[in-house]
């Protein structure tokens, strides 16, 4: 059974990142233990109380890396994974997307980097790319590297379902939506009672981010909702940059009410207050002013 889902940073929470720790009956899983924040938006730099967030976030991710058993990377961007910190990888169970296979030249590059940092840290190292694990009753499949978004422009990713007894959990990482077929095609292949999505990139919407994707990945997700026996379903990560969201995604909540299936942000889920810091940068700056921070994490550059 699955004893807890817990977010551990999210946009929703005030940074980028999808951190996401869970626990079955058998293991202890954490995925993507990384967080960052957009270098600019809205002409500006990250305001001092999303570095202050960033660090409470990051201490999270620490905490609940020593707990766990199994570390997951499914690609390399920063806000998924931090090379600075591998220390959070010693004697654990390292599952990774491919570092050299279906990559673009930016995320080999860090992929390098974070296994070079790893060597000799961990307890095993293995590619996750398309395969399944079984730790106990609980099995853990991987999809075959997916795109990270509606081309392989950004690289590639690999969704994360974790089963154990009769619940299970889907992780679609960094597919901004589901847009492609192969990336709805692994959700209703492994058909989670709990699905952790992304989310389409609206707020690019007209520029890196199309109206068609918007509405090929809305139903793709009012499709899941059909038929899935879903329980809950968090959409955040690039979905919560855009302070209109609800607006964009109307037929996935419109379906999810009809049939009284969950539509939630990741801070819903764990009931805390929404806090959307980088599409509320210049709000920030106005309110609070300028304070010169030294920012000690990663800045996003996806």
């Amino acid at each position: 059974m699955i004893r807890r889902i817990v977010p551990l940073a999210f946009d929703s929470f005030g940074v980028r990142s999808m951190a996401t720790f869970m626990e079955t009956s058998d293991v202890r899983i954490l995925i993507d233990p990384g967080a960052a924040l957009a270098p600019v938006r809205h002409g500006l730099g990250p305001h001092f109380l999303e570095w202050r967030r960033l660090d409470e976030c990051w201490a999270e991710i620490e905490r609940y890396a020593e707990e766990a058993d199994v570390l997951v990377v499914t690609h390399y961007h920063y806000d998924h994974h931090d090379p600075d910190y591998p220390e959070i990888y010693r004697g654990k169970t390292v599952f990774v997307k491919h570092p050299t296979e279906n990559i673009n030249v930016s995320q080999s590059e860090r992929a390098a980097t974070l296994l070079r940092a790893l060597e000799g840290l961990t307890k095993k190292f293995e590619i996750a790319d398309g395969r399944k694990i079984q730790i106990g009753k609980t099995i853990l499949t991987f999809s075959s590297a997916v795109c990270h978004g509606t081309n392989s422009r950004l690289g590639y990713v690999v969704e994360v379902s974790v089963r154990s007894g009769d619940e299970s959990f889907l992780y679609t990482s960094d597919v901004e939506g589901p847009a492609l077929k192969e990336q709805i095609g692994f959700i209703l292949k492994e058909k989670p009672d709990f699905l952790f999505v992304d989310g389409p990139m609206t707020y690019l919407l007209g520029y890196q981010y199309s109206h068609r994707n918007l509405a090929i990945s809305n139903r793709n997700l009012v499709k899941a909702i059909e038929k899935i026996n879903l329980n809950t379903v968090v959409l955040d990560h690039h979905l919560l940059r855009d302070l209109e969201y609800q607006k964009r995604i109307k037929p996935v909540y419109d379906a999810a009410e009809e049939r009284g299936v969950s539509v939630a942000t990741a801070a819903e889920f764990c009931g805390r207050k929404i806090e959307m810091l980088e599409a509320h940068r210049t709000e920030l700056y106005k309110k609070y002013g300028e304070i010169e921070v030294k920012g000690t994490k990663r800045l996003s550059e996806e």
